[in-house]
């Protein structure tokens, strides 16, 4: 059992009540942290029990610029795809998928559990559109920018126009909940898992990654693509994506791939134009991208040169844990 801490000072005992029973009443699904039906408060704080993930959050296993090995990373990927289409299905979107919200049951990822549930919301729900200076940002966010809601990181050096920034902020924007949302933080965070790093700094139209991105998506995605997914099935399989890679090649021109994604598989390639598909209404579902699951992922000499740096730094941890010991007089 873990308890969950809320300061008074900072949270509306609506908002404490609110996450209790969506976590207690909704999360159902293995991969969702519970609440276990214990709740009280204190002077300072509202406290609810939860299902306890002794190994901590995803983000102490992401290796900088390594990230985890990539079968660890499809079992994530699974099971988060498991966890976002019961949300879905049950009409709420997350809005919050980073690594710091992902939980661990065991050392390996063989169970792994979203929490944090203070963002969710209703789909549907009208909210104040908010762009953050981050990959996490969806892409159709950008018409925030620069309204009263938005920020840019603390060190993005831009504060010396802060004052100037106050005087030609945008009036709020409303926006509709929708769980394309987690599509695109589902491919961010994949891609961070892969990789150790981020495809771009921020989801903006002046982020030279990526525009990057946006001209290798344009230029490998038609008009024969319009096709809503969230208004029905998606049926492209994996195996269609690595056909259409394959002896199609041979009747068109490769296209080139994006910089930071010329690490990947055609088929890994698939899934993050599924996932990190701009236009909002045609970005691939969590249980689309189950279909891609299984194959490789990273090409074959990047994963090797990202193993060989996994037992560096295993080796250094170890060095690391053996100093700490020593120091605290343990042998």
């Amino acid at each position: 059992m873990a308890l969950k801490f809320f300061p008074r000072e900072s949270t509306s005992l609506l908002s404490f009540l609110r996450e209790y029973n969506l976590s207690l009443s909704f999360c159902t699904h293995p991969s969702l942290t519970r609440a276990l039906g214990i709740a009280y408060s204190t002077p300072s704080h509202y406290v609810f029990a939860q299902q306890a993930s002794l190994f901590g959050d995803l983000y102490d296993v992401i290796l900088p610029e390594v990230g985890m090995e990539e079968d660890c990373c499809q079992r994530v990927v699974s099971q988060l795809c498991g966890a976002l289409s019961h949300l879905h299905s049950l009409g709420f979107v997350h809005r919050d998928l980073k690594p710091e919200n992902v939980f661990l049951c065991d050392s390996a990822c063989r169970w792994v559990k979203l929490g944090d549930f203070g963002m969710v919301k209703a789909r549907g729900t009208r909210v104040p559109e908010v762009w953050y200076s981050s990959p996490y940002c969806t892409p159709e966010a950008e018409i925030a920018h620069g309204n009263e809601d938005s920020w840019r990181s603390m060190n993005d050096g831009k504060d010396v126009v802060k004052e100037d920034e106050e005087k030609k902020k945008k009036a709020r924007v409303w926006v509709s909940v929708e769980p394309s949302t987690d599509s695109w933080a589902l491919g961010i965070l994949t891609y961070a898992m892969l990789t150790g790093s981020h495809p771009w700094a921020e989801t903006a139209s002046d982020c030279r990654s990526y525009l990057k991105y946006r001209e290798w998506f344009d230029a490998a995605k038609g008009p024969e693509d319009e096709l809503d997914v969230w208004a029905e099935p998606h049926t492209e399989s994996a195996q269609d994506a690595i056909d259409l890679d394959g002896p199609e090649l041979g009747k068109k021109d490769r296209i080139p791939t994006a910089p930071q994604f010329a690490c990947f598989t055609p088929l890994a390639c698939s899934f993050f134009q599924a996932l990190l598909d701009p236009r909002p209404r045609l970005r691939g579902r969590p249980e689309d991208a189950l279909s891609y699951l299984g194959g490789d992922w990273m090409m074959e000499k990047e994963r090797v040169r990202l193993e060989e740096e996994r037992k560096k730094s295993r080796g250094k941890g170890a060095i690391r844990n053996m100093k700490e010991m020593e120091g605290r007089g343990e042998r």
